[in-house]
């Protein structure tokens, strides 16, 4: 049931030097890379520890609100619409109840990757005259997450910890991040929302184990 709430809330690969731009056009050239301040990956892990926070107090919605559109469109279209995606985490929530399964804590752990995606064209000014580059114009921020959970069963408390991640997503300079949590995420079905993404580029393990109570923060 906990892995089951956690995937409810959360193709092709272009190799060579063909690169997609966010209209659906092709182009030879590599866009223009830029290195990314600490603001970028600190907004997205301070945006990925308020998610945590409305998520713990049992805003299940929120997640679904802020997930990233594309992707909460994909979900949705699997199971029949947005109303059954949010029923199925209605539902998945109160089945925790049930079972005795609480949230507990959910934040950000570990060192945040930056990327750069979703290749655009920049209007720009050279030598006086007007010019276009291509550029990269999201920010794409692969956090680490620990989640604790109580488990209370024959009047017995056990505490689960899982280890796993956000993917937060956000246009460049705006800092407003939608997430794609990485449960049941495979890189392929990120690759096929952004193509540019690294060829060596990996995901964070997921794992999950049985903790101490003391050892509660």
């Amino acid at each position: 049931m906990v892995m089951r709430l956690k995937a409810i809330l959360a193709g092709a690969w272009l190799s060579g030097t063909a690169f997609a731009t966010a209209q659906g056009g092709f182009f030879t050239e590599k866009p223009v890379a830029e290195q990314p301040s600490p603001d970028v990956s600190a907004s997205a892990v301070a945006a990925v520890r308020q998610l945590g926070v409305e998520v713990v107090q049992g805003h299940y919605k929120v997640a679904i609100d802020r997930m990233y559109p594309q992707w909460k469109e994909r979900a949705a279209a699997k199971i029949g619409g947005m109303d059954k995606l949010e029923g199925k985490l209605s539902e998945a929530s109160r089945e925790m109840v049930r079972q005795g399964v609480s949230m507990v804590s959910f934040q950000p752990s570990g060192a945040p990757q930056v990327f750069e995606v979703w290749p655009g064209k920049k209007a720009q000014t050279v030598n006086g005259k007007s010019a276009e580059t291509l550029v990269y114009t999201k920010w794409l921020v692969l956090i680490p997450t620990t989640t604790r959970f109580n488990i209370i069963k024959d009047h017995q408390n056990r505490v689960i910890e899982s280890r796993g991640f956000q993917v937060a997503i956000s246009d460049k300079g705006k800092n407003d991040w939608t997430f794609i949590d990485g449960a049941a995420l495979t890189i392929r079905e990120l690759r096929s929302l952004f193509l540019t993404l690294p060829e060596d580029f990996k995901l964070p393990e997921i794992e999950r184990r049985e903790v101490s109570p003391e050892t509660q923060r």
